[in-house]
């Protein structure tokens, strides 16, 4: 065996894993510990601001519910002679509460059922529609596509209390307002829900689910229903989440609609209780009691749906 067959030998023995591309061991990568420093001087300065920023936030939204709970437990006493952020010398939550759902005749229980029809239905119906659109817009191409859907990315941008001078001078024409339509119908348009519908049903939606359908005889309608609906749940749930909170807190419209106090809502109704405060200092009490009870159906709501809203967004932002 000569000189050259005992270098190839030698170089066909030695391990692969420290040979390079030309035969040759690899360099060790130079670590100046640079790198290592950057990234362990950056996760918990970040990690800091955002749970900052969290609780922040956090703090902004739950310290109203707060004050609210610790202030409805209160007498009119306690409730100017005490913190407002903590119980008074009198406990007395049950009182408070029996007399918002006994004061002027038993009014509250009425706005309560009238923010449940205008939110329910509203939010339901308003809902399908949107979904519908939002399906046709994502799966559908027709003249004038762009233009609708310009219109409905305007319609997210134009403010609820901008359209409602407009809407009142309409419907007075029509002879509905001071009526439940005054309120419901300008409910039944959502055009944030049909924004997040087309979106999400590009997304969740195939087209070869809905090629398939047609080739087993479905009709366009039953697509939507039998095929692209039980897809589009998540986003069906977030919308009817958004919408039923909207239509609950809105004030600007039932009060330029409606002038029968047994039309109100509760957001009107408490608004009319406060107004009452000048001359009658109870009516403070009453309006705190008013407004606990008001977050109770909203806090229901969103402890029962969240799982299907953080989903749906969940979802939808990783099909995208």
């Amino acid at each position: 065996m000569n000189t050259t067959d005992t270098a190839h030998l030698e170089d066909t023995t030695r391990p692969a894993g420290r040979r390079g591309a030309s035969g040759r061991p690899p360099r060790a990568p130079k670590d100046d510990g640079r790198a290592g420093s950057r990234d362990a001087g950056r996760k918990p300065t970040t990690t800091i601001i955002v749970t900052t920023v969290l609780v922040l936030v956090a703090l902004y939204f739950l310290v109203p519910v707060y004050w609210v709970v610790i202030n409805a437990t209160k007498s009119t006493e306690d409730l100017f002679a005490t913190n407002g952020f903590w119980f008074g010398e009198n406990f007395q939550l049950i009182e408070n509460l029996r007399a918002v759902l006994t004061a002027n005749g038993g009014i509250f229980p009425r706005w309560a059922v009238n923010s449940l029809i205008y939110s329910g239905v509203g939010s339901v119906l308003a809902t399908y529609f949107a979904v519908a659109a939002g399906y046709a817009l994502a799966k559908y191409r027709f003249p004038g596509r762009r233009v609708v859907y310009g219109l409905v990315l305007g319609g997210v941008l134009v403010p609820g209390t901008a359209v409602a001078l407009p809407l009142f001078f309409l419907f007075s024409s029509l002879g509905i307002t001071n009526t439940y339509w005054a309120v419901l119908i300008p409910s039944l348009v959502s055009p944030f829900g049909l924004f997040l519908a087309s979106i999400y049903a590009s997304a969740a939606v195939p087209d070869e689910l809905l090629e398939a359908g047609r080739i087993d005889g479905v009709g366009e309608i039953g697509l939507f229903h039998k095929l692209a609906l039980p897809q589009l749940t998540p986003a069906v749930v977030t919308i009817v989440l958004f919408q039923f909170v909207a239509i609950w807190n809105n004030y600007m419209l039932p009060l330029v609609m409606l002038a029968d106090e047994r039309l109100y809502p509760i957001t009107l109704g408490l608004d009319n209780w406060r107004a009452q405060t000048d001359r009658l200092p109870e009516f403070y009490q009453l309006t705190t009691g008013g407004a606990l009870l008001s977050v109770i159906p909203l806090a229901i709501l969103i402890l029962v749906l969240q799982r299907f809203w953080r989903g749906g967004l969940t979802e939808g932002s990783v099909k995208g």
